[in-house]
């Protein structure tokens, strides 16, 4: 095993079970022995060298082109057992602060997202093919955090939770003119269409999130009330009684979030009510992960909440409420996880292997960071006058207890989990 490889993960790995089998086909034991075994390969003396000078890349790349296995266990339990190890400090603590802070120096250079580059980042995820992201998503293709009420909800029972919670946080009124910033699929403009007869314009950068948003509004006859257009948020000139964006401000980056929240202060009518869903992290300001930001959202950024607060300040906003979704989004992408591989032979049909081993990646670690680091998700509840809604919070509550009375009285229900065969092992390479 290369020589600096294996110094380091002496250093990091001091409990669980890993084994790690060389190019060389040498076999070294890490840990002492506890927990759940996990026995990973490094087939190329070229993957060991990467990963010991870059193990944030070069380890999922390896991982993606096959050069690096895990024969027991998988991605999600290899990575568990790393930041067990790891906690929030790293190897050394010092290096890794000084790391950290040349990362967050430079990441406004990586986020230069504007209006053009922004849709090419956009498409670049988002207009993978929508078979795809069915193998994974509910049936509602909601592609963000779902709500757990229960810890027993299904995922498709969830995703509906998280869209009468956030309803609920918007104090809907029918008729409103409301604006999706970020639409996605269209679901939540749909929800709010159907449950509040409001008028809803959802805007994305994705053709195919717009095609598909499009077509399922005039299915359900609804496209009178809900229309979708392939837009910068940047340009709207209209006013609206109500702003939602479930997702989308990851996307911004931290260049732009002045300009989002002053934005949205024009946008917004003088009594209105945004909600902003937004994946957030529960430590100070940091940096893009380098995978995530070359393979799987370039220009994108996940914000401390003391980087987002000043901005809505500064634009005049008031926060009237804000809520921090702990674990909720892990239960979510171990849904997204499961489904996905139980799937993933059709997935690898409409790609390859290689994009099939991205994904596996990209999921298990996106769990792992919200399992075990500091990854969170944000509901900032936001309005331009301190009186636009009620004292208390009660209101909340009992509008999602309405909510959800009104669509068992109509016969409206999570769908059912779709029957999914059993995930198959994937073929590890001896």
């Amino acid at each position: 095993m290369n020589v600096l490889l294996r110094r380091i993960i002496e250093r990091l790995i001091r409990t669980g079970n890993l084994r790690i089998t060389a190019a060389s086909g040498k076999t070294y034991q890490f840990g002492d022995g506890s927990g759940e075994p996990v026995h990973v390969r490094f087939k190329t003396a070229h993957a060991e060298r990467a990963v010991a000078l870059h193990p944030t890349l070069a380890l999922p790349e390896a991982y993606m082109d096959g050069e690096v296995d895990v024969l027991e266990g998988d991605v999600l339990s290899f990575l568990h057992i790393a930041y067990e190890n790891m906690g929030m400090e790293g190897i050394n603590p010092s290096l890794t602060r000084a790391v950290e802070a040349m990362r967050v120096a430079i990441r406004g250079l990586q986020q230069i997202n504007t209006a053009s580059r922004a849709r090419r980042n956009v498409q670049r995820h988002y207009d993978l093919s929508g078979e795809m992201y069915k193998l994974f998503l509910d049936a509602d293709l909601q592609y963000s955090c779902a709500y757990f009420e229960r810890p027993d909800m299904t995922l498709e029972e969830a995703q509906l939770a998280k869209k009468r919670h956030i309803a609920a946080k918007l104090k809907m009124k029918p008729g409103q003119t409301t604006l999706d910033i970020g639409c996605g699929w269209g679901g939540m403009a749909l929800y709010l269409a159907r449950n509040f007869d409001a008028d809803v314009l959802g805007v994305t950068l994705s053709t195919e999130q717009h095609a598909v948003a499009t077509e399922r509004a005039r299915a359900e006859g609804l496209d009178g009330h809900v229309h979708f257009e392939i837009k910068d948020y940047r340009s709207l000139s209209e006013r609206f009684d109500r702003i939602v964006s479930v997702g989308m401000f990851e996307h911004v980056g931290v260049n732009y979030y002045k300009a989002f929240f002053e934005k949205c202060a024009t946008l917004l009518k003088p009594d209105g009510v945004m909600l902003l869903h937004t994946i957030g992290r529960s430590g100070p300001p940091s940096a893009t992960n380098p995978f995530i930001r070359k393979y799987i959202f370039p220009g994108g950024y996940i914000p401390a909440m003391s980087e987002v607060l000043p901005h809505i300040e500064r634009a005049g906003l008031v926060v009237s409420d804000v809520e921090v979704l702990r674990l909720h989004y892990a239960e979510t992408l171990k849904n997204w996880r499961e489904r996905f591989m139980a799937n993933r032979d059709r997935a690898k049909a409409i790609y390859d292997e290689r994009f099939c081993r991205m994904w596996e990646f990209y999921l298990a670690g996106s769990e792992a960071a919200f399992r075990w680091q500091d990854m969170v998700n944000f509901q900032f509840q936001i309005t331009r006058r301190n009186d636009a809604l009620p004292m208390t919070r009660d209101y909340m509550g009992k509008a999602e207890k309405a909510l959800a009375m009104h669509e068992m009285a109509h016969g409206v229900t999570a769908p059912a989990e779709p029957a999914r065969p059993r995930p198959k092992k994937v073929a590890k390479s001896k």
